[in-house]
């Protein structure tokens, strides 16, 4: 069987520093969110075609992005949630850059991570954002609703303040269920049900926690991958939560460098891209067990981690790969962005035979 291929398609270098990209859905678009010298913010829009990209639209904000979604916007809107270097939640109609259509001073510093769940038809119930900051705190926002967030999750008194790096929105499979997950810069994991307000799950991995992403969100939650400083990721098997082990996990090493991204292909959830500080990109298939479930020796039902396979690698750049996008229309159409302030769009050939 022939492998996927990891096919550079075009690159642009740019003139800021860049630290996300998205593809607008339903759409040949994508934008691209950073940070001018200058210290400003630059949005652009960027359209495929023809075996190229053009620039459509852009605009120049007074702080720099740091993040942004469309998780949490209709197809209809396709409206782009924002974080940037002031602790700024804003939502943009992208053909009217001028003004947000909300915004809110989210946290007291950067907005390190966002997250959307409950717009693009995936995931049930309403349409949020969910928020992660230096100042060590998650909070989850309903944009319908006034400029108080729904839920907030923080340290307590006496507790160190922790740089919260990656949120992640899961199990929206009812119009009740939700859960997100945060990951900080001493190795927490946290799981957090917004149905109970409550922790569901927490672990520490020992390196920072640089993204994670469940492989659907709007499904019983199945599996979640965590990266970290240290060239280590974690892949965990979240449907079985025993009560003193946790969940089954299987630990991999890759990239020789931190690993930045993880990203599931949106047409099949045990496929994943891992971007790492080499400037490499490395193409996984995750292979269940047997059984997903066995018992301990008191009778009590405990997870069973699969294998992780390797399928494809390449080297795209010198520098860190900062943010990595699958395009939810096209598989295999993929936007990067590197510290080398290079704008990539690759093609992953042959993906339906991993299925």
């Amino acid at each position: 069987m022939d492998k996927p291929q990891i096919i550079l398609h075009v690159q642009k270098s740019l003139n800021y520093t860049i630290f996300d990209a998205k593809w607008i859905p339903c759409s040949a678009k994508f934008i691209v969110l950073g940070n001018y010298a200058r210290g400003t913010g630059a949005l652009q829009i960027y359209e495929v075609s023809h075996g190229d990209i053009t620039l459509v639209k852009e605009a120049e904000k007074s702080k720099a992005f740091k993040c942004g979604t469309f998780g949490a916007s209709s197809l209809q809107q396709r409206s782009l949630a924002t974080g940037d270097f002031e602790g700024k939640l804003a939502i943009w109609n992208l053909e009217a850059l001028e003004v947000p259509i909300y915004s809110v001073k989210a946290h007291s510093e950067i907005i390190n991570c966002i997250d959307g769940v409950g717009g693009l038809g995936i995931g049930e119930g309403a349409p949020e954002i969910v928020t992660g900051s230096r100042d060590g705190s998650v909070k989850v926002w309903d944009p319908r609703q006034k400029n108080d967030p729904v839920a907030t999750m923080e340290p307590g008194e006496g507790e160190t303040k922790r740089d919260c790096w990656t949120v992640a929105f899961g199990n929206a499979y009812t119009a009740h269920e939700r859960c997100v997950c945060a990951g900080y810069d001493n190795g927490d994991i946290k799981l957090f049900d917004l149905k109970t307000m409550s922790l569901r799950w927490e672990t520490n991995v020992k390196n920072g926690v640089c993204h994670m992403e469940f492989d659907r969100k709007d499904i019983n939650i199945n599996k979640l991958v965590a990266t970290t400083l240290e060239s280590k990721f974690h892949v965990y098997d979240t449907r079985t939560l025993h009560p003193t082990k946790g969940y089954a996990s299987l630990t991999e090493k890759a990239h020789k460098s931190t690993i930045w991204q993880v990203k599931h292909l949106p047409q099949n959830r045990d496929v994943f891209m891992t971007c790492g500080g080499n400037g490499t990109v490395n193409l996984w298939k995750y292979n269940y067990p047997a059984s997903r479930v066995m018992q301990d020796s008191d009778k009590v039902d405990m997870g069973v981690a699969g294998t992780l396979q390797l399928v494809q690698n390449t080297v795209l750049s010198t520098q860190p790969i900062s943010s990595f996008d699958w395009s939810p229309d096209k598989e295999g159409l993929c936007v990067c962005t590197s510290f080398d302030q290079m704008l990539r769009v690759l093609i992953v050939t042959r993906l339906k035979q991993l299925g």
